[in-house]
């Protein structure tokens, strides 16, 4: 049993950072920030800002953000930490490895694998409504019965009914075009975000200034109609409102919602090993990032919710219906552009950042590595495991509802945020020699309270969401008993001191 929780020794983990068959070094720090804006700024403005404030918040969204943000500052400058000492793929699977023991380190694996898949997924959903918003424009639609998912959940009643439709086409072609841009190369797929970037900042200013214009103060009155509460312990409610089913609402609870949103910065240590200062690069990239987009978020929350009453927020499509209901149709030809252009580049980097944790629990032998490990000799992609992620996110964007992947992709999230707080105490405390090019500041408080806040946004999400992650993580322990646990390469070579 004890080898359940033997630690990948750090001087293997650099003697790894290396060796051969390695990604190539090809990512500045501005290609590295431009990754995390990619990731972060799309669906979290373009789509989810609808849900949280329809259905969880009201214009209290706008502290919604500023809480997540919060706590993704604290688990920021945690990853940023450990992404400067630790320049391998694999992001927290492999800080978790190096801290907490190969038990751990699966868990944390795959449930980044839930994360980034159910992520894409979301994503692909959200492009999906703003594709068909975008052609409506010029009288254009999918046929009905591939317009959207089977599935659809009614936050009124909380059950799931029948769409009329087969599955979301368009989210199926988005996916399979990605795919197939990852495939090419990491320095192809960074250009191109790189423009997307450029494209969607210009698009959000536009919202920000322009919209402001037509914010009607009366529209945040009341503030918090669900309150500011919204926390339960598994699913039960304990401090706020309860909204259907039992689920707690609130400002609290919309900040769980929202925090989807945030996801990008930590995929940005999943490319710590293809960055070609890791040290320096990595950090700024987490951090610049991070802080650029949580201004934005919130002053985007401002005005969606100062534009229209947060009760007639379209979920599908809320930032280009806010401008087409105070008279401003011709925006919705720009905003319905960029939001396609900017949840494409989303999509790409959580695409791009999954086969790379699968990469790291293959080089382990945790997973097949003649598969997930399999490197192409042009492009030097992971392209089996990038193919295989690209079929699954597409399944499961043709045929799941946006609401139930919103929330499930939140707390897989939010676990891994909390490991990696968690793994920078033990690190500290382990390895206090080791060099630490960046080092997370106000240590222990910073990991502390990362943790206390990312325990408290986990609670503030439905009860369902919970019983999803256990099921998740017990198929993830049969897969590793079953096949990890005799295939590890940690496990087949002798005892050796961790230091």
């Amino acid at each position: 049993m004890s080898g359940l929780f033997r630690k990948k020794p750090l001087h293997v983990l650099l003697e790894e950072a290396q060796g051969d068959n390695r990604l190539r070094k090809v990512l500045g720090p501005f290609a590295l920030t431009s990754l995390g804006v990619g990731a972060i700024i799309g669906t979290g403005i373009f789509v989810l800002t609808g849900i949280a404030a329809h259905d969880k918040a009201g214009p209290a969204l706008i502290l919604s953000f500023a809480i997540a943000g919060l706590a993704c500052i604290f688990a920021a400058l945690c990853y940023a930490e450990f992404a400067a000492m630790v320049p391998v793929a694999g992001s927290a699977y492999t800080y978790a490895y190096a801290t907490l023991g190969e038990l751990f380190a699966w868990i944390i694996g795959w449930d980044l694998i839930l994360e980034y898949a159910v992520a894409s997924a979301t994503v692909a959903h959200g492009w999906s409504h703003y594709f068909q918003d975008f052609i409506g424009i010029f009288g254009l639609h999918v046929p009905p019965l591939l317009a959207r998912s089977p599935f659809d959940f009614h936050f009124e009643t909380g059950l799931l009914t029948w769409t009329g439709s087969f599955l979301d086409l368009p989210a199926v072609v988005i996916a399979a075009f990605v795919t197939f841009v990852l495939v090419i190369g990491i320095r192809e797929s960074a250009g191109i975000n790189t423009v997307m970037v450029a494209i969607k900042l210009v698009i959000v200013l536009f919202v920000i200034i322009v919209g402001a214009f037509y914010i009607t103060p009366k529209n945040w009155i009341p503030f918090a109609p669900y309150g500011y509460a919204g926390i339960s312990f598994f699913g039960k409610t304990i401090f706020g409102q309860s909204g259907a089913g039992g689920a707690p609402i609130g400002m609290v609870a919309g900040a769980a919602t929202i925090f989807f949103a945030y996801i990008g910065f930590d995929s940005i240590s999943t490319h710590a090993e293809e960055a070609k200062n890791p040290q320096k690069d990595v950090p700024i990239g987490i951090i610049t990032s991070l802080v650029l987009c949580t201004v934005l978020y919130i002053a985007v929350a401002a005005v969606l919710t100062g534009m229209v009453p947060y009760n007639k927020i379209n979920i599908d499509a809320p930032v280009s219906d806010a401008f087409k209901q105070v008279g401003l149709p011709w925006a919705q030809f720009l905003i319905s552009l960029g939001a396609l252009t900017g949840i494409t580049s989303v999509l790409l980097v959580l695409m791009l950042s999954q086969p790379r944790v699968l990469l790291a629990m293959a080089r382990d032998g945790l997973i097949p590595q003649s598969f997930f490990g399999a490197i192409h000799d042009k492009f030097r992609t992971p392209w089996k495991s990038t193919i295989l992620t690209g079929i699954f996110v597409g399944l499961l964007a043709a045929f799941l509802p946006l609401r139930i992947l919103a929330e499930l992709v939140n707390i897989g999230t939010l676990l891994a945020f909390l490991m990696v707080c968690s793994a920078v105490l033990i690190m500290r405390k382990m390895h206090p020699e080791a060099a630490r090019p960046f080092r997370a500041p106000l240590v222990p408080f910073t990991p502390i309270a990362g943790i206390v806040l990312c325990v408290l946004l986990m609670f503030s999400l439905p009860e369902e969401n919970w019983l999803r992650l256990i099921v998740w993580l017990l198929i993830g322990i049969i897969i590793y008993f079953l096949y990890g646990r005799k295939h590890s390469v940690l496990r087949q070579q002798p005892e050796t001191d961790n230091l």
